[in-house]
């Protein structure tokens, strides 16, 4: 068994012109959207063995803040500069070519790629937008990553912080 989770980054802060796309910050809301979903997710029982994020700074910070309500060591995280760039297809590969010796991993990137894939794994629960801060969780009954598709997906859940506040 293989369990995913995928989360939208946080709310970021438009405050910086200057800032590239790439090091745009987390908003105060965000950051406290972050640690919400983080308890929420930590309340499900979830735990990781795998934490991967875009490099973005919004989303690095909100797998740093999810780790840390997880109680997942933030220096563990992995920052990865490809999940910044990549479409749905591509994760759905990266997903499959995840390191078997993990069964629990949580990817932390950015729309539309994660709509996206939440809607090619789930198309019976089809979202217009995976929210800021919000997790879909999903379930393979497989032995290996590589075996991972959308006909073997089950939805566990999808949650987003508007639901808590």
């Amino acid at each position: 068994m293989k369990t995913l989770y995928l989360v939208r980054h946080a709310k970021s802060s438009w405050d910086f012109e200057d800032l590239s796309d790439h090091d745009r910050p987390l908003a105060k809301r965000g950051r406290n959207d972050a640690q919400i979903m983080g308890q929420e997710l930590l309340d499900r029982k979830i735990k990781l063995d795998l934490l991967i994020s875009s490099s973005a700074v919004r989303a690095l910070s909100t797998a740093t803040l999810f780790a840390k309500e997880l109680d997942f060591d933030p220096e563990k995280i992995s920052a990865q500069e490809e999940l910044y760039r990549m479409g749905s297809e591509e994760m759905l590969f990266f997903v499959q070519s995840l390191p078997d010796e993990y069964s629990y991993v949580m990817l932390v990137g950015h729309n539309p790629t994660f709509t996206e894939l939440v809607n090619l794994l789930a198309p019976e629960k089809s979202i217009a937008n995976l929210p800021t801060a919000g997790v879909a969780g999903f379930s393979f009954d497989v032995e290996y990553w590589s075996q991972a598709t959308a006909e073997n997906a089950k939805l566990l859940f999808l949650d987003f912080p508007k639901n808590y506040r």
